[in-house]
């Protein structure tokens, strides 16, 4: 398990100076823990993040703090996308959460190398229900059962490790591979035609318009 180094927060300190100074305030909190306001370093939460996800157990360590959480959510700047603020959720060691954990797609589709096809990606990840010593990182997807266009990957077919339950239905789509249509070629349009032909119509209402009266 990641261990964070965290300090303490005086709700009080100014947060602009502690953000020049390396540090970002963060929040954590549960349904047995009054919210606490602490800082650490951004970097370190930055890496933290990369590695491990939202759906890691982390445990925070300080002065008076002692507890597993999961990131729960982040505040990014708006201009430089950095991390400035997280939320950190306290959990219950002997009660199930419920989490998103993304698919990892590993593996070569036949019908995508061999056929032509595209692979469709329709999940990017899925909720999840396990005791925190029991969440995976993620999900591992084996794209080499996609053999023809009429193949797919449903829940079903995905291998969680024990004490996980994945929440959607087991029908329903993972992957797929699309097969391209033919293209249907269009004659190109023959320009110099059409105007020969406004040409000789233009002629003929021009003849019939200028045609001498009949004599009486």
């Amino acid at each position: 398990m990641i261990t964070l180094e965290v300090q303490k927060r005086d709700l009080k300190a100014n947060l602009a100076k502690m953000r020049k100074e390396g540090m970002m305030p963060a929040v954590f909190y549960g349904k047995k823990e009054k919210p606490t306001a602490i800082m650490l370093p951004t970097i370190l939460f930055e890496k933290t993040l990369k590695d491990a996800g939202e759906s890691t157990v982390l445990h925070l360590k300080g002065t008076g703090i002692d507890v597993d959480v999961l990131i729960h959510a982040v505040d990014a700047d708006p201009v430089t996308d950095k991390p400035r603020h997280a939320d950190f959720y306290a959990i219950e060691k002997d009660k199930k959460l419920e989490v998103a954990v993304p698919f990892v797609f590993t593996g070569v589709a036949g019908a995508v190398k061999d056929l032509g096809g595209i692979l469709v990606k329709v999940m990017h990840e899925v909720e999840i229900s396990a005791l925190a010593k029991d969440l995976p990182h993620d999900l591992s997807v084996d794209i080499s059962a996609l053999a023809t266009f009429s193949d797919t990957i449903t829940i079903a077919d995905i291998k969680v490790p024990a004490g996980v339950t994945i929440m959607a239905k087991p029908e329903e789509v993972v992957a797929s591979v699309y097969e391209p249509k033919d293209e249907v070629e269009v004659a190109p349009l023959d320009l110099s035609a059409i105007e020969v032909e406004k040409k000789g119509k233009e002629a003929k209402e021009g003849a019939e318009g200028t045609a001498e009266a009949p004599a009486k």
